[in-house]
């Protein structure tokens, strides 16, 4: 690796890990705003699917066509992330919200996390803790493409017992305010792709404003019931997200997956599209549904931030004990 590269990749280090410590930081402000001043926000519920339908765009944005041909060349690896994240995840929603006995639109919600694609910060994640970030891409990738036909069912079989789920509605939400934006995305970086390059490092932090401002849409609109709720809501987004994380590792690890990759599907299963979840929950169930989907915004990048430094800091310790064993196997004898 040639100095060059070795600054490269410093200061993407560096910006990745700005972006996972100040993004949550600023979607938390951005819940205490709205519950605080809950007058502020009055009517920004009507626009959760435009600012998501944002988010989306800047993710397509960022994607190439290499990110698509990582699914063909690791077809095996690939399905396993999207059959773990759309198992694994909405799975232990149902369990969670089962176990705590949770109230039927905060069920509904936890759900409904549960059954969304993959975070849009995973990658980030992924790369701090020294994971395989071309499959964590692939997977992300996939799971946001199929979400259309993968999360209103799931969401049906699994919530319905709480809401009612109108699944066709869901289908054509998740069409408009995911899929198309992506699909722009991906075909205005085809077209414009040397003008898009230039405000790329914009694309994380516009992302982060506009989840910011969903979840103060969605704490406003439910700021009295929060006030009563939370203790429960915090417990059941922290069971779900932590347990979705450590049974992603476990399934990789299972399936024979090394470290790396086992390290992306972590962040894969355990880290939701949240912002997905409370556009859906806001249009489909309640305010107080779209709850979980406000604190697992919040949660998942700290817990995700935390988790990578421990990981990234187990694989240097790993390597650094390899090429010491290495090295004592090809000295030569005194």
């Amino acid at each position: 690796m040639t100095p060059r590269s070795g600054a490269d990749d410093g200061a993407k280090d560096r910006a990745a890990r700005r972006a996972v410590t100040l993004f949550p930081l600023l979607v938390l402000a951005a819940g205490a705003l709205g519950l605080a001043t809950p007058s502020l926000f009055a009517g920004w519920t009507g626009g959760v699917p435009y600012l998501l339908g944002c988010v989306m765009f800047c993710m397509g944005l960022t994607m190439t066509p290499l990110d698509f041909q990582g699914v063909v060349k690791r077809p095996w690896a690939v399905a396993l992330g999207l059959v773990a994240h759309y198992v694994i995840m909405p799975g232990l929603g149902w369990l969670v919200a089962h176990a705590l006995s949770l109230p039927p639109a905060l069920a509904a919600g936890v759900i409904l996390v549960g059954c969304a694609p993959s975070g849009t910060a995973s990658n980030v994640v992924t790369y701090l803790a020294r994971g395989d970030v071309a499959l964590s891409v692939s997977v992300a990738t996939v799971s946001t493409v199929l979400a259309p036909l993968i999360t209103p069912p799931l969401t049906l079989l699994l919530a319905g017992e709480y809401l009612p789920v109108d699944a066709g509605a869901m289908v054509g939400d998740i069409l408009r305010t995911v899929l198309l934006p992506v699909i722009a995305g991906v075909l205005v970086r085809l077209v414009a792709g040397r003008y898009v390059d230039r405000v790329l490092p914009a694309m994380p932090w516009l992302s982060s404003l506009a989840i910011a401002a969903i979840v103060a849409a969605v704490v406003s609109g439910s700021a009295d019931a929060i006030k009563s709720a939370a203790l429960t809501v915090i417990l059941a987004v922290v069971l779900h997200n932590g347990l979705g994380l450590a049974l992603g590792y476990g399934a990789g690890r299972l399936f024979g997956l090394g470290a790396p990759a086992s390290r992306a599907m972590s962040f894969e299963v355990g880290m939701q599209n949240s912002g997905l979840a409370a556009s859906l929950a806001t249009a489909h169930f309640s305010p107080m549904a779209a709850l979980p989907a406000a604190v697992f915004s919040v949660w998942h990048n700290v817990s995700g931030a935390l988790v990578a430094a421990w990981m990234a800091h187990r694989a240097r310790r790993t390597d650094a004990l390899e090429a010491a064993a290495s090295a004592d196997r090809t000295a030569p004898a005194a």
